[in-house]
């Protein structure tokens, strides 16, 4: 396959997002003292690990490489995985499902502007929207139990 750097370059990105949430939900799991919230966050931080290795392959299938396993270093978006360190600080399940609410959102907001871009992914769309929904299945899932623990 023909190296395409736009495709690359997203794809990186992606990865840099999915290992921003691996490490987020680690570090909530190592927090939280509930054992519910304990297993989800290690059963989500698994799904991110799968997804960057699937990006991962993509990306060599496009000519490129990707030897990141930590998340992104710059940019606006990877930073609200600082929120959740803050939160965790804090030791709040409450802060840190709302913390992880805002990681999930922006990760959903970055995976939508890449699925837009149907030309430079065509070849691994369906990939995309497969992990964009599974995204989002956890972001639902995270604002469950927030919810409960409003009440």
């Amino acid at each position: 396959m023909i190296a395409n750097n736009a495709a690359i370059e997203d794809l990186k990105g992606l990865v840099n997002i999915v290992n921003d949430g691996k490490e987020g939900y680690l570090s909530a799991s190592d927090t939280t003292q509930s054992i519910e919230l304990r297993d989800l966050f290690l059963r989500l931080s698994s799904q991110r690990v799968a997804y960057a290795n699937e990006l991962k392959s993509h990306i060599e299938l496009h000519g490129g490489e990707s030897n990141n396993k930590e998340g992104g270093i710059l940019g606006a978006l990877h930073r609200t995985w600082i929120d959740i360190k803050q939160a965790l600080s804090s030791k709040e399940d409450e802060a840190i499902l709302a913390a992880i609410e805002t990681g999930e959102k922006a990760a959903i907001e970055k995976y939508d502007s890449v699925i837009a871009d149907e030309e430079n992914h065509a070849d691994h769309l369906e990939l995309l929207q497969k992990q964009r929904t599974g995204i989002l299945e956890a972001l639902k899932e995270v604002e469950t139990y927030r919810l409960r623990l409003e009440r």
